[in-house]
């Protein structure tokens, strides 16, 4: 660690959203270039900061600041050089000479506390200097929180956060509550909370802590899906978090049920605990579906010969599971229709489509992800939106802080909603579509029941099935086209858990057969580098992807994405890159964002670099191409599938993974024309029939698979799901038995 003493000089860049700036600095021997988050440092200042030394490769050695302490210059010059740099919103360099010349050393303390005085200088009103001050007294209350936190150990980065979370009541919420910071600022958990609290000395007997540590178990839980967690269980786990006694827990918890933070009930003779929210969510899903599904449609008489008038014209055979969901869609509040590869979901939607629109019903369409979104408009003709864009959705500072504009007093003005990809809605989505939706429209959930659940808490389209009180139809026939295609007939014998042949006279389906995970790497570069592109057409940015189901391994995703980045797009001194926490990340290549970002802009330009289209978003999932990396601005630039651009701080890249190599959850709601499947040894709860059945169905015209026969054989006897904690079915039980 460096430790520096200086007056900053000259401010190179700053990053007004997130606080990054570049300065330099001259100390009494040398001046030095600082990087790092100096959201308030302005020239004139005098700082002292500790850091480490990195070398730039175009500014040379830095000092990458990790602590820092500015202080108000002291001297005439100084001053001046300060409020000309425009720190001060209203002062620039002629108004500062002029409060230096009047005021001298006294400048600061008559900006701050005596603004009768400031307004007596020419150029400054009563209101200007009232509105001077107040921004001089922000940034020194903010100057003295940012020390106060860093005393704790809390980064710059997230001191400014919680600043500008709580400002003046910074100070009071941290000494008497740090546990709120985990509940209040994006990316401060629990363990983080627990640690400042120690140094500032809390209890851990405390009843704040206890309380906080349940509500972080609870919230982890929902990370794997669960919605509740069995009260012993949370206890047993509270308590060993926590080591604390038992009877400690259980008070808490009481506490914490009185204060409607958490919700306990019974479930088949055991208690749970659900976080309130959640248990609010489901409860309100449940009483939703009942009242749609039981609202009073009048009864279509025409639809039957109707179906048999689309067949004549069409030239259409429909099954009758097909012709049932078209019935039921016609009569019902709320209908399932789920089916596998080849089932004819598509052809049966489009049909439902056509005969809302004939009876002159406004029809809207929605997906969970945009990937999702995209195939429903390709293969229906008609416009599909993401659920998100649906329901018009705001954000404030981060995800935690979204609303959706449509809700119960500003419904979706529509006759029906239609849903593909229904198996990736989880709980709060579903909340919020079902808020939107007012009695007596039509809603229409179409998925595959058997396709890995939401990466979010919930088991919504399973829970439904499950419960048998909504209409449901299961498409089980492989129709006649589809059963000449080995992708899908293999998936539904991987569905029904039954072996099939690798070697043969495969049209789609291929297998080759490598028993080293090092033989296996070369052959994917192999083939996603000559062979594929030449049989397929198709290339790694368009149409190959390689799905695995690991992220750590020789065969997980970090691995195989850098031997794909070293075959593929290799280093270059015509290409720019930038390493970040010990990834590579260079024009050039494929990246997926990897967490929703509700506020970074885009916008989408024309051959002539004219913009036609801009907005805020993008989404977990989205996949693009690093088309620039610029050292001078910090910046990475990456054009998405849409075609829309978006520039990342390179203080923001942890929100990209390279995606040469992707998990199969993560593949969710997509189809690729050609999909790679590694197949090697691995622990048991990944290598999942379902799994498998997911990365296989993600494929429009090839599937190969890299590995080890006995491998895939297990994954397809392997029929073990990570059950979810979820009552959704339970409470439609108990709403449709009243």
């Amino acid at each position: 660690m460096v430790d520096i003493d200086g007056i900053v000089e000259e401010i190179i860049y700053r990053n007004d959203s997130n606080g990054y700036t570049i300065i330099t600095v001259a100390t009494d021997s040398e001046e030095i270039t600082i990087v790092g988050t100096l959201f308030s440092v302005a020239i004139g200042e005098r700082i002292r900061a500790s850091g480490t030394y990195t070398s730039h490769p175009i500014y040379g050695m830095q000092l990458k600041v990790e602590q820092f302490q500015s202080f108000m210059p002291e001297e005439i010059v100084a001053i001046q050089r300060y409020l000309a740099s425009g720190v001060i919103k209203g002062i620039g360099p002629s108004l500062a000479k002029r409060l230096v010349e009047q005021f001298g050393l006294d400048t600061f303390k008559v900006i701050e506390e005596q603004t009768e005085l400031l307004a007596g200088v020419k150029g400054i009103s009563e209101k200007k200097a009232q509105e001077i001050t107040s921004v001089f007294y922000e940034q020194k209350k903010m100057r003295q929180v940012i020390i106060f936190l860093q005393e704790f150990g809390i980064s710059l980065t997230y001191a400014i956060k919680i600043y500008g979370e709580y400002k003046e009541k910074t100070v009071e919420i941290v000494k008497n509550n740090p546990y709120q910071l985990a509940e209040d600022i994006h990316g401060i958990g629990f363990k983080m909370a627990d640690a400042i609290a120690y140094k500032i000395g809390i209890d851990q007997l405390s009843p704040e802590r206890i309380m906080a540590g349940i509500k972080y178990i609870l919230g982890q839980a929902s990370l794997d899906g669960h919605l509740f967690l069995e009260k012993s269980i949370l206890t047993s786990q509270a308590t060993s978090l926590l080591g604390v006694e038992e009877e400690s827990t259980e008070n808490a918890l009481f506490e914490l049920h009185i204060k409607q933070h958490l919700q306990i009930r019974n479930k088949e003779g055991n208690e749970v605990v659900y976080l309130i929210t959640y248990y609010l969510m489901e409860k309100s899903i449940a009483n939703q579906l009942h009242e749609l599904a039981t609202f009073k449609h009048p009864v279509d008489k025409n639809i039957e010969k109707e179906l048999l008038e689309i067949e004549k014209a069409q030239e259409l055979f429909l099954d009758h599971k097909q012709k049932q969901a078209i019935i039921e869609a016609m009569n019902c509040g709320v209908l399932v229709v789920t089916g596998g590869p080849g089932t004819g979901k598509t052809t049966t939607i489009n049909a439902i489509i056509k005969g809302y629109e004939e009876r002159g019903f406004e029809v809207l369409l929605a997906a969970p992800t945009g990937r999702a979104a995209k195939r429903m408009t390709e293969t229906t003709g008609k416009e599909a939106k993401t659920i998100h864009r649906l329901l018009e959705i705001t954000f404030g500072k981060d995800e935690l802080h979204q609303k959706f504009e449509r809700n119960e007093e500003y419904p979706l003005e529509c006759d029906v909603v239609i849903i593909d990809e229904a198996s990736m809605m989880d709980v709060t989505l579903m909340f919020h579509l079902l808020k939107a939706i007012v009695p007596g429209t039509r809603l229409i959930l179409v998925g595959d029941k058997d396709q890995l659940p939401s990466v979010g808490p919930g088991n919504i389209l399973k829970d439904i099935i499950k419960s048998t009180y909504i209409s449901t139809v299961i498409l089980d026939k492989i129709f006649r086209q589809a059963m000449e295609s080995d992708i899908v007939l293999n998936a539904h014998k991987i569905n029904f858990g039954e072996h099939f042949p690798l070697k043969g006279n495969n049209k789609d389906f291929f297998f080759i057969s490598r028993n080293n995970a090092h033989h296996i790497i070369d052959e994917i570069v192999s083939l996603v580098k000559t062979r594929l592109p030449k049989f397929t057409g198709c290339t790694s940015h368009e149409g190959i992807q390689i799905l695995t189901p690991m992220r750590k391994g020789l065969l997980g995703v970090e691995h195989l994405n850098g031997e794909l980045q070293r075959a593929i797009n290799p280093f270059s001194k015509d290409k720019k890159e930038k390493e970040y926490r010990k990834v590579v990340f260079r024009e050039g290549d494929k990246v997926m964002q990897i967490r929703n970002n509700y506020n970074v802009s885009w916008e989408i330009v024309s051959k002539y670099k004219y913009t036609i289209d801009e907005g805020l978003g993008v989404f977990n999932g989205d996949v693009g191409k690093i088309i620039e990396v610029n050292h001078y601005s910090e910046k990475v630039k990456v054009k998405f599938d849409d075609e829309k651009l978006v520039e990342y701080d390179f203080t923001n890249l942890d929100e990209l993974e390279l995606a040469y190599a992707i998990t199969i959850h993560k593949s969710q709601g997509s189809e690729y024309p050609v999909v790679i499947l590694p197949m090697f040894s691995g622990p048991p709860m990944l290598l999942t029939r379902n799994l498998l059945y997911t990365a296989v169905t993600r494929a429009k015209a090839y599937v190969v698979v890299v590995g080890m026969e006995e491998v895939l054989k297990k994954m397809i006897d392997n029929n073990r799901e990570v059950g979810r904690n979820s009552t959704l079915d339970q409470m439609l039980g108990e709403v449709f038995s009243l």
